[in-house]
C-alpha cells in the first residue's frame, strides 16, 4: 500500500471557509496529502494556505501551476511564500498548462511550453534557494531578482510532463514528475523515459475517482471529462503516443467538427473505465493502488461528480471521504 494517499482540495460543494472539517475529515480517514490544481476554480496556492495552517500534519502541493500565467518572479514568492508557512511539506508542481488557460483565458501567449516550462524550472531552483538571478533565458530575461524571504526549507520542484521529452527534463532537472490521464497500465510507457537515481523523485499523478456502484453514471461523467481534455492538442499526442490513437480517433474527428454529442457517443466504455477510477469505495481504492503498483508514489485523487457528492449535503461528502481513506 501506498505510504502516501492524497486528495485534490479544494472540494466541489463546500466553501473554502468551510475546508477546517474537510481536511480534518481526511486526516482521520488516512489521507497524507493535499494536492491543488488551477484551471478556473480556486487558484492552486489559496486552498493550500488554508491547509497549512488548519492541518499542519499533511504535506501539500501543486498539481499544477502554470509556468505562463505568473512572471517568474510572483510564481518564485508565490511558492515561497508557501514554503514558509509549511516548512518541508510544500511541492510544487508546475507544468505548461493549455491554449485555453493560457491564450484564450488569461492573455498570454502560449508558446514553446517545453522551453518556457525548462526555464521557469531553472529559475525558480536558483530564487528559491535565495540565489540572485540576473539571467537572460531563452524565453524571458531575469534582472536582478533575488527573494527577500526566501525559505528556509525550498520546496521541492515537480514538473508536470506527458510525452517523452519533457519526462526527461524532468527526470533530470526536477525532483519528480507528475503524470495525469493515464491508466495504471500506461504509468510503466511514461516511466520507461523517466531514467534518474535520485533517492527521493516522486512520482505523482492526479487519478479522477468517481465513487459510485451506478457505471453509466461515471461513464457519462467520464466522458464529458474525456471530451473536454484529450482533445486538448497535448493530450491528443500524449494519447496516441501511448497507442490510444485509433480508438480516439472518431472522437477527435467528431470534436473538430463541432458535433459534441457525436463525440461523446465515440468515446468506448473500455477508455472510460481504463482512465476514470469508478465503483465502491472499496473498489476505488483498490484501483488507485493498482497505480502505486505500477511506480505512482504519490497518488492524488480528484473527485468527480455523484448524487451524493452533488447533494449539498457536508456530512454526505465527508462520509464519501471517509469510505475512500485507508
Amino acid at each position: 500500500m501506498s505510504m502516501r494517499w492524497g486528495m485534490t482540495v479544494p472540494l466541489s460543494g463546500i466553501p473554502l471557509s468551510e475546508h477546517a472539517a474537510v481536511f480534518a475529515a481526511l486526516g482521520d480517514a488516512g489521507f497524507t496529502d493535499l494536492w491543488s490544481s488551477e484551471v478556473a476554480g480556486a487558484d492552486a496556492f489559496t486552498p493550500l494556505t488554508l491547509a497549512a495552517a488548519w492541518a499542519p500534519q499533511f504535506r501539500l502541493g501543486t498539481a499544477i501551476a502554470p509556468v505562463f500565467t505568473r512572471g517568474p518572479g510572483l510564481l518564485a514568492m508565490t511558492a515561497a511564500a508557501l514554503a514558509d508557512a509549511a516548512p518541508g511539506r510544500f511541492q510544487l508542481g508546475i507544468g505548461a498548462s493549455s491554449p485555453v488557460v493560457v491564450g484564450d483565458w488569461n492573455a498570454v501567449e502560449f508558446t514553446e511550453p517545453f522551453q518556457r516550462s525548462r526555464d521557469v524550472l531553472r529559475f525558480l531552483r536558483a530564487a528559491l534557494a535565495g540565489e540572485l538571478v540576473d539571467q537572460q533565458f531563452e524565453t524571458f530575461p531575469v534582472r536582478r531578482f533575488r527573494l527577500e524571504r526566501p525559505p528556509a526549507v525550498p520546496p521541492q520542484i515537480l514538473l508536470a510532463a506527458l510525452r517523452p521529452g519533457m519526462l526527461r527534463l524532468a527526470a533530470a532537472e526536477a525532483d519528480g514528475v507528475i503524470l495525469n490521464w493515464l491508466s495504471p497500465a500506461d504509468v510503466g510507457t511514461a516511466l520507461a523515459e523517466v531514467k534518474t537515481d535520485k533517492p527521493d523523485f516522486d512520482v505523482a499523478a492526479r487519478i479522477f475517482v468517481c465513487p459510485t456502484d451506478d457505471a453509466g453514471h461515471a461513464r457519462s461523467v467520464g466522458r464529458r471529462m474525456i471530451a473536454a481534455y484529450l482533445t486538448v492538442p497535448a493530450y491528443a499526442e500524449f494519447h496516441r503516443w501511448l497507442g490510444r490513437g485509433d480508438v480516439l480517433t472518431p472522437m477527435w474527428r467528431a470534436w473538430s467538427s463541432g458535433d459534441r454529442k457525436a463525440a461523446l457517443a465515440a468515446i468506448p466504455d473500455a477508455v472510460v473505465d481504463d482512465l476514470i477510477v469508478h465503483g465502491s469505495p472499496d473498489e476505488c481504492r483498490a484501483k488507485v493502488e493498482a497505480y502505486v503498483a505500477a511506480g505512482i508514489t504519490v497518488p492524488a485523487m480528484a473527485l468527480l461528480p455523484t448524487p451524493a457528492l452533488d447533494s449539498g449535503d457536508a456530512g454526505a461528502i465527508l462520509d464519501v471521504l471517509t469510505a475512500l481513506g485507508r
